[in-house]
């Protein structure tokens, strides 16, 4: 590639905030889909690429594919272009119900878990004889209520973080500017 040209090339990528450069569209979709590319399936090492160059970025973020010039076709970017947009706003959703789900089995987690030591409490409290059948009792229910509310915490504020990064990123992406160079 001639001196020039690689310098063309260091300045676009300099001033696009996320770009790729692409041998051919099919580099944006999966090997294994033969459909159109207004339904083809999203390549994981597309993905993964998009959400490394977009880690950092905050707002604004333009997505700019640099294909060869001969490849090049308006019908098949504009196809594209509509596809990436749905998919990033639909993963957006997925990921906010996901995400919201997620949050509802934590908090039902930790009440199911408060009620077990509620109930271990109450057997506690029962006067009388220590009998085998509550000792068993008890030895079950307050490792299952401690156990319960850990896991309900665990999941309410640690594992989210993973599910709000990709969902942040879906929300940069759908807001994108895509835009096709050639090269």
């Amino acid at each position: 590639m001639p001196e020039e040209t690689r310098q063309e090339l260091k300045d676009i990528v300099d001033k696009a905030e996320i770009s790729l450069i692409l041998d051919t569209y099919d580099d944006i979709f999966s090997d294994f889909d033969p459909r159109p590319y207004d339904q083809r399936t999203l390549s994981e090492d597309f993905i993964s690429e998009a959400k490394k160059a977009a880690r950092d970025k905050t707002k604004g973020i333009e997505l700019r594919f640099m294909i060869p010039q001969g490849l090049r076709s308006e019908r098949s970017e504009a196809l594209i272009k509509l596809r990436l947009k749905d998919y990033f706003r639909k993963s957006y959703r997925r990921a906010g119900i996901e995400l919201s789900r997620q949050g509802r089995q934590a908090m039902m987690l930790v009440g199911v878990g408060a009620v077990i030591g509620f109930v271990d409490a109450f057997l506690l409290s029962l006067n009388g004889s220590s009998t085998v059948l509550r000792d068993a009792v008890e030895i079950i229910l307050t490792p299952a209520s401690w156990y319960t509310i850990w896991t309900g915490f665990d999941r309410l504020l640690m594992r989210p973080k993973d599910m709000v990064a990709d969902r942040e990123f879906f929300r940069k992406m759908a807001g994108a500017q895509i835009t096709f160079t050639p090269y």
